[in-house]
């Protein structure tokens, strides 16, 4: 089978297309055949070797993936030959053919097509983790959301406005806001030419939650403007810097700070996960899509890759594997 490898550590350039062997189904795993596979900002940490955990060399790139089941390993239930599923991995989606856990896919929710599905998963799993799961996020509160026309931030503004939040979203262009406004974002805020802290207090007097997918110097200004009691949520660190946060601030104003890391969080709580799904399933059945700005064929994944590195897209970039 034809898939993406990474033969050296390095950037988007050292992704090149190579001819694997195919993957067999192994007991509790099945094969999926990748329609489609999105990408997201861990994938450029991994090919860099900068993630909080090495994928060993080579491997193929890829953690979020559309398509239909080809082979099924013993002891699994619920899955059969031919099911469309979207699922998650480590590494490995970006490939004809995928080897998953069975508990790492699922049904695709009806009315997603395969591109969609590939960019839903992860991204909108996280997004409902972080607002409803540990952001206890209720209507007409006030949630921040960084970074907001990125994968994460997209699904987070399209959740949030769909539970009935208020939401302000932060991003680094008119552009990227624009697409923010779309979603239903009621104020926007460029915060590379705007002062965050100040802005969030001047629309919000104190936000409910702030979602950071971000990090970097974004990250104290929006905690210094939540209100007393109110939640910050970790998601990442897109912007390059891990913040350093005086836990003063935390204290003083009876914050809570949670993080999420989808992987570990699936794996060991598998209930919330359940419910979480089904919450996502029922704003999909009433019309909620990903955003998708660009597809990409296979063979052009390290352009593909090379575009989310320069944080051109305004919203999810996906490589459409087949038909």
């Amino acid at each position: 089978m034809r898939a993406a490898r990474v033969e050296a550590y390095g950037g988007p350039a050292d992704v090149v297309i190579r001819d694997v062997p195919a993957p067999e189904a192994t007991p509790g795993h099945v094969v999926v055949d990748v329609a489609a596979a999105a990408l997201n900002f861990p994938d450029l940490l991994l090919i860099a070797d900068r993630y909080q955990v090495s994928a060993p060399l080579p491997f193929t790139p890829g953690s979020e993936f559309a398509g239909r089941v080809a082979m099924v390993g013993d002891g699994v239930t619920g899955l059969a030959v031919g099911d469309p599923v979207h699922g998650s991995v480590f590494s490995g989606a970006m490939a004809e053919q995928v080897l998953a856990p069975a508990t790492a896919v699922s049904p695709i929710p009806a009315g997603l097509s395969m591109v969609e599905a590939a960019a839903f998963r992860v991204t909108y799993l996280t997004a409902y983790h972080c607002l409803v799961t540990i952001g206890e996020l209720a209507p007409d509160q006030w949630v921040v959301v960084l970074g907001a026309a990125g994968g994460v931030g997209s699904a987070a503004v399209d959740i949030a406005v769909r539970l009935g939040a208020r939401v302000i979203a932060a991003a680094s262009s008119p552009e990227r806001l624009a697409v923010c406004k779309e979603l239903g974002a009621e104020a926007c805020i460029d915060y590379t030419t705007e002062d965050l802290k100040l802005r969030i207090k001047e629309i919000t007097g104190g936000a409910d939650l702030v979602v950071d997918p971000v990090g970097d110097r974004w990250a104290e200004p929006a905690l210094r403007a939540i209100r007393w009691g109110g939640r910050f949520v970790v998601v990442g660190f897109a912007g390059g810097e891990i913040p350093r946060i005086p836990l003063n601030l935390v204290l003083l104003k009876n914050i809570t700070v949670r993080g999420i890391e989808l992987r570990t969080w699936s794996l060991r709580l598998p209930e919330e996960t359940a419910r979480a799904r089904e919450g996502l399933a029922t704003l999909v059945a009433q019309g909620m899509r990903p955003l998708v700005s660009e597809v990409h064929d296979l063979d052009d994944a390290a352009v593909a890759l090379q575009r989310v590195a320069d944080r051109a897209p305004t919203a999810k970039v996906v490589i459409r594997v087949a038909d």
